[in-house]
């Protein structure tokens, strides 16, 4: 039987935190995805409505990070599905956020709407201050308001700054971020945890390692090296190529944020990652394999904010969300291109 637990005038129902849901207790949940036609999202929204969700979404289609017909071409995809509902705005408007919340009876979140990269983090960190602490607040507020099941939020390996070992794990201290997109990553963990703590929120936090995949974003490595090279341009290689990643097909990120949303727990935070690395100029090896061109590579020095290695322990997802990568670099990076060509008619 569930438990009852008096907030204020509030009843909130307690039952069988954690426990893993009947397939017909899973299905046919109205989801809010923020960020919606962001790299993630899409390809969420599309596993979740295909399994016969509802999907609500959120974006404002902003070109901070990159021009956003890519967006507008995910968002075609995506209108092609009955079950889903878009809203056009930002996160920042409160009022858009809780005229959301009004009109559609949301069950669980998904909160992906962020701004990435640490670069434009340290040229414009008023912009990541708005977006990833003030519209997280506005989202994570109206999901209380609304006694959501479950509200599952994207974090960044990120958090981990410049750990020296050899993996990163959960319980690690991540006191310490080396960049402000960290910080206010960091920053959302802790208001989550409050939010729990002090409302019985059910909160996951998804730590993301190096994400990748088809329709992935034009500012990220992959992308950058491989229009470069196919281009016959010189790409611009940070720290010599001497930089350790753990790139995660972008299929295995959403396996694992889906069984987040299935399980309910109370509050946790887990790591997303392929659990192997490899390092960057092996990395542009097989984008090379792939093209079958040769990178010219012009060698920099390390970015500030940036970090040598990343690499995820993804024990504790195995164990309690059943996660487990099925892409390999070696997989993956021959997608990716295959994609960019066809996308970019190239």
């Amino acid at each position: 039987m569930p438990g009852r637990l008096m907030v204020g005038r509030q009843v909130l129902v307690l039952c069988n935190l954690g426990s893993n849901p009947s397939p017909a207790a899973i299905m046919n949940k109205t989801i809010l995805v923020t960020g919606s036609t962001g790299f993630i999202g899409f390809h969420l929204i599309k596993v979740l409505l295909e399994r016969g969700d509802q999907v609500v979404g959120i974006d404002n289609f902003n070109s901070y990070n990159y021009e956003p017909q890519l967006k507008e071409d995910r968002n075609k995809i995506l209108e092609e599905y009955p079950g889903y509902k878009l809203y056009r705005g930002d996160i920042n408007d409160l009022e858009l956020v809780q005229k959301v919340f009004q009109e559609n009876k949301i069950n669980k979140v998904c909160h992906l709407a962020a701004l990435a990269g640490v670069r434009l983090s340290v040229e414009q960190p008023h912009l990541y201050n708005q977006t990833n602490l003030i519209g997280f607040g506005n989202v994570i507020d109206e999901a209380k308001k609304a006694e959501v099941e479950n509200f599952v939020y994207a974090s960044s390996s990120s958090v981990y700054g410049d750990l020296e070992k050899e993996k990163s794990e959960v319980s690690d201290n991540t006191d310490f971020p080396v960049s402000l997109y960290a910080a206010t990553k960091k920053a959302n963990e802790v208001v989550a945890h409050s939010y729990h703590h002090l409302f019985r929120l059910n909160c996951t936090g998804l730590r993301f390692f190096t994400v990748y995949g088809p329709y992935g974003r034009p500012d990220m490595a992959l992308a950058i090296f491989t229009k470069g090279i196919l281009e016959d341009q010189p790409i611009t290689v940070f720290n010599h190529g001497k930089m350790v990643r753990d790139f995660t097909y972008v299929d295995d990120i959403v396996s694992g944020v889906v069984a987040s949303l299935d399980k309910n727990y109370p509050f946790e935070i887990f790591n997303l990652g392929c659990g192997e690395t490899i390092e960057l100029l092996d990395f542009i090896k097989e984008i090379e394999k792939a093209t079958g061109k040769k990178a010219q590579m012009n060698m920099m020095p390390i970015q500030a904010g940036d970090v040598l290695k990343s690499y995820a322990d993804i024990e504790k997802s195995r164990k309690m969300l059943g996660y487990e990568p099925q892409t390999t670099v070696k997989e993956g990076v021959p997608k990716f291109v295959s994609w960019y060509r066809k996308y970019y008619n190239i």
